[in-house]
């Protein structure tokens, strides 16, 4: 037999092996005429090897990163064009930022920009030997350099996809949600996957864990923008199929195996946590945290953000996991657009309270991501006074995370986002009242 007729080179990092994974199990099952090879390339020196290794064979290099990456990358890319490049080379970007800013992305380097989900696309680009000739989910200039859109691509039941790849064994958490009805203004989930949900079915699921167990692997995790949501399309829980779906995988994985729900890399909606979901949790799972999302102690940030809980529903949700013996984890973003000095205040008076019930604040500054509501807000600013109390709580070990990294990343973010103005009128809606309390 002869060579491949492609090479797929994938700049395989920790921080997207979930998605790297996810394409590789569509394309593990996927039965197509191109023969094809392909390679992680770990490093950018590793990557350059495999690109140089493939001759003159034409090379599909597969990028994948989130909006706080790209500068980075960028710069990363540029290094492996100076150690291997050639006209048979085409280097792809997916992912959330690719799909939110793909005139940026191409602009930065990138030959092509995936718009979308990405499984339907990587397989037609296969098929079609990496030409993207009339493949819809892709952005890229033409000879001319005029820019052409092929439009989303075609969302699919998640069932029709592997959610890892066996084939190349590699595993991870599994995505049993995408898309999410709250679309939250500070978020990409709902933008780029639409604002409802999409379950992967519970035999679906099953078929995983035991695939799973055959090969020795003991922890099932799944990957879902709010946990308690599965098989609701309402806000809602729907906690028959929550229980389904939690026995099955729990007899699955069976008596030597793990379940983890509601923690890392998911979380429960405050509004969600009641004594009957965290008792289910308990009867079916082993972990002994749950991540709860408040994001701010502000009600009238909350209702700006398209939050749909409030404050009370956060201490209500600690407080009864506490009670029901699980360690919270409360997610919380400081800087939010049109905060004021109360807002801020309230904020920093319910991560004391939470910590003093035993909670853990998961501490991040407001980013204005790309593809979102709040895309041209301004990046999250930390005043000194909030910086000294934050880390007074981090002292106490009832804080903890990259807030710190994600002030300058907010600050790269608006300035791309001002260097690239969105055409028409913004979304941008910014609460705007009195800072004094009345």
């Amino acid at each position: 037999m002869s060579g491949p007729e492609l090479v797929l080179v994938l700049r395989y990092r920790k921080a997207v092996t979930y998605g790297f994974h996810a394409l590789l199990g569509a394309l593990g099952q996927h039965e197509t005429a191109t023969r094809y090879d392909v390679r992680l390339g770990e490093s950018a020196e590793e990557t350059a090897r495999y690109i140089r290794e493939a001759g003159d064979t034409r090379v599909l290099v597969l990028w994948s990163f989130y909006s706080p990456d790209a500068a980075a990358l960028a710069e990363e890319l540029a290094q492996i064009r100076a150690l291997a490049d050639g006209p048979n080379v085409t280097h792809l970007a997916g992912g959330v930022h690719a799909t939110a800013e793909p005139v940026q992305t191409l602009d930065a380097g990138w030959d092509m920009a995936a718009i979308g989900e990405g499984e339907s696309t990587l397989l037609s680009l296969v098929d079609a030997k990496g030409d993207p000739t009339g493949i819809t989910g892709l952005a890229y200039r033409d000879a001319t350099g005029k820019l052409i859109r092929t439009g989303k691509a075609r969302q699919r039941d998640l069932d029709d996809f592997p959610g890892f790849a066996l084939k190349w064994d590699k595993f991870n958490a599994l995505e049993i949600t995408r898309g999410c009805i709250y679309a939250c203004r500070f978020c990409q989930t709902p933008f780029m996957f639409s604002a409802k949900f999409r379950h992967r079915s519970v035999e679906n699921v099953r078929w995983h864990v035991d695939q799973m167990r055959a090969r020795g692997l003991r922890d099932v995790r799944f990957i879902t923008p709010t946990a308690l949501s599965y098989g609701s399309q309402t806000d809602e829980p729907n906690l028959a199929a929550v229980e389904e779906l939690l026995a099955s995988c729990r007899e699955g994985i069976g008596p030597n195996g793990r379940v983890f729900f509601g923690s890392f890399p998911s979380e429960i909606r405050p509004e969600h946590v009641t004594r009957e979901t965290l008792r289910l949790v308990k009867k079916y799972c082993d972990n002994n945290n749950i991540i709860v999302g408040a994001q701010s102690g502000s009600d009238r940030v909350l209702d700006a953000a398209k939050r749909g809980h409030g404050v009370e529903e956060v201490k209500r949700a600690a407080r009864l996991g506490i009670e029901e013996g699980f360690r919270i984890n409360v997610d919380m973003i400081f800087g939010m657009p049109g905060e004021n000095a109360d807002d801020v205040a309230d904020s920093l008076s319910l991560a004391r309270e939470l910590a003093d019930l035993g909670a853990r604040i998961h501490a991040h500054t407001f980013m204005p991501l790309p593809g979102t509501p709040w895309r041209d807000a301004p990046p999250g600013d930390v005043d000194p006074a909030t910086i000294r109390e934050v880390d007074r709580l981090s002292r106490r070990g009832a804080l903890y995370g990259h807030w710190q990294k994600q002030r300058d990343h907010a600050a790269r973010l608006a300035a791309a986002a001002e260097a690239y103005p969105r055409p028409g009128r913004s979304r941008t809606i910014l609460p705007t009242v009195a800072t004094e309390r009345p």
